[in-house]
Order: C-alpha cells, then sequence, then structure tokens
C-alpha cells in the first residue's frame, strides 16, 4: 500500500502540539488520536491513578505546561536518530517516539500500535510507554543538525528521489501509480491536524512528506527492467534520500519553550 503524502507520524503529530503555546489538551488529544480508539499512556510520571497508567489527555496537560524542550525522533534499524538509548528498542520497533524535557525531568514515549479490523475498516490500538531518558538536546543536536541544514538536504534529495521515479516510470507498470504520483503531487499541509507553523517548518514538513512517499513508490517495485548494479545504485540512493527525510521530519518538530 502507497504511503499517504499527506499522512504525519502520531509521534510528530504529538510533538508539533506540545511544542506550540495554549493549545487546550482536549484538541490535542483529537488531533493525536484522529480515527484511533483512545490512546492509552503506561509510565506516566505523577499520573493520577499512582500507577502511572492514564489516558493521552494527561500526558498532554502535563507536559505542554512550563518550560520545556520537545521533539519528535524517526529511527529506523541501524540509524537510531538521536533516540536516547533506554528507549531505543522499542522506538526504533515503532519507528517513532516523542522525547521532552520538564521541570520533572527527561522522557521519551513511544508508541505501540495494534491494528484492528479489515481494509475497509481499519482500526488502530495506541498505548505510549513513558521512558526516563538522560538529557537528550546534545545527542538530537548531533543527529539532526539545524532545520535550516535540513531544508537544504531536503532540496538535494528530491532531485534524487524524482530521478529514481522517473527511471522506473512506475506509472507504466502499476496501475496504481499515476494516482499515487497525483496524490504526492498535491501534497499539503492545509489538512494536517497540527497547530499553526512558521514557513520554513511547513515547508521541510511537507517536502519530508513527500519525499517519502516518492521512496515508498520508487522502492515497491524494481520496476522496469533494470540490471542489478543499477538495482543497487537505486536502492543506496533511496535509501539515504529516507534516512534524510526522517531527520527532517524531526528536526522540524524540535522546539524549545521557555513556559
Amino acid at each position: 500500500m502507497d504511503a499517504d503524502p499527506n499522512a504525519l507520524p502520531r509521534s510528530v503529530v504529538l510533538a508539533l502540539w506540545l511544542g506550540s503555546v495554549g493549545a487546550a489538551p482536549g484538541l490535542v488529544v483529537r488531533s493525536v488520536q484522529d480515527d484511533d480508539e483512545p490512546h492509552t499512556v503506561t509510565g506516566l510520571p505523577g499520573s493520577a491513578s499512582g500507577l502511572g497508567d492514564a489516558g493521552l489527555k494527561e500526558l498532554v496537560a502535563s507536559w505542554s505546561a512550563g518550560p520545556r524542550e520537545v521533539c519528535a525522533l524517526l529511527p529506523a534499524p541501524g540509524d537510531p536518530g538521536g533516540v536516547p538509548a533506554a528507549a531505543n528498542p522499542g522506538a526504533t520497533d515503532a519507528g517513532e517516539c516523542v522525547v521532552v524535557t520538564t521541570p520533572a525531568g527527561s522522557f521519551a514515549a513511544v508508541p505501540e500500535v495494534t491494528a484492528f479490523g479489515s481494509a475497509l475498516e481499519p482500526g488502530h490500538l495506541v498505548r505510549w510507554e513513558v521512558v526516563p531518558v538522560p538529557a537528550w538536546s546534545t545527542l538530537v543536536a548531533g543527529a539532526l543538525g539545524s532545520l535550516a541544514d535540513a531544508e537544504r538536504e531536503l532540496r538535494t534529495n528530491l532531485v534524487v528521489a524524482t530521478d529514481a521515479l522517473d527511471t522506473l516510470d512506475v506509472a507504466r507498470w502499476r496501475d496504481d501509480a499515476a494516482d499515487a504520483i497525483e496524490r504526492v503531487r498535491r501534497t499539503t499541509t492545509a489538512g494536517w491536524p497540527v497547530p499553526t507553523l512558521d514557513g520554513r517548518r511547513a515547508r521541510v514538513l511537507q517536502l519530508a512528506t513527500k519525499l517519502l512517499a516518492i521512496v515508498d513508490l520508487a522502492t515497491a517495485d524494481d520496476g522496469g527492467a533494470v540490471n542489478l548494479w543499477q538495482s543497487d545504485q537505486r536502492s543506496t540512493a533511496l535509501r539515504e534520500v529516507e534516512r534524510t527525510a526522517r531527520h527532517a521530519l524531526s528536526a522540524a518538530t524540535y522546539a524549545t519553550l521557555p513556559g
């Protein structure tokens, strides 16, 4: 199945809201959950139950008040992407997590997603596991770089990704590809369940999701006749495009708020 170019990882949506000012917890929860079943949270310090079990609204209320530093991280096997070691196994399995530092300490929240239902009526159960981690900002800065760096790298990699897609000529060998390519071209931030974004942040998020969708299309099949060397070269190039796009998505969510 092709990636939805307008879809954002849950951790990205959550981090963008946690990095904004004045958002009502109920609005944040609705934006993150979307069509999911109500999210649950385990390990949240100071939860009302006293056992660390809570709902997403309690996590949002706890982490969106006062001074804070927040970022969504999107690791992959062999590329931790700045995820602290304590959260790395779960975050790599999930492909995402949120890291936050508040006056109460530094934590990672890792979503465990369980799908149910059918292709026509899909559903998801989501449980966020909160893990204490060391201070993470230096590690993340070293892995991701600045938002300006991310934007420059994305524009360079867009050429690589587009060339790979053109070489494959997917619209000719996959019946669904023409529609998928058109969806990628129409990618926009307008329908995203996120707070108001500044220009650069919006551009980086839009271009990064577009690149990930192109990589998904280009790696779904080898397409037209190519030799093994060409296939390996393309795969290597697209892996770098995918890594750049993941890191850029993360960089676009980083925020520090004085409270």
